[in-house]
């Protein structure tokens, strides 16, 4: 029975070391990806400008909902991110002048 236990742990052991390698590259990839910024559409002006603010609309719908004030925190970042917005649309726009 001890034999079949450590016969178990041996495989289970070798099969972890033959993974690893795999995990890492995994890894690896979910950084870049994660880093590496989407290349605009041909034509399109300030794609970063523009994913802020749709990423920044999408935290303050998620800030709205949130189940709990934080004790005023949570209020504080919806003023913060409604600014934030409001920034990012002022540069938009000035750059349309």
């Amino acid at each position: 029975m001890l034999k079949h236990i450590l016969f178990a742990l041996g495989i289970a052991f070798g099969l972890s070391l033959l993974l690893l390698p795999a995990a890492f590259a995994v890894d690896q990839v979910a950084q870049t990806t994660a880093t590496t910024p989407a290349k605009p559409e041909k034509g399109e002006r300030h794609p970063e400008m523009k994913r802020a603010l749709h990423a920044l609309e999408r935290a303050k719908e998620d800030l709205e909902h949130a189940a709990h004030d934080f004790g005023g925190h949570r209020a504080k970042a919806l003023q913060l991110t409604q600014q934030a917005i409001e920034e990012v649309k002022a540069g938009l726009a000035f750059d349309k002048k």
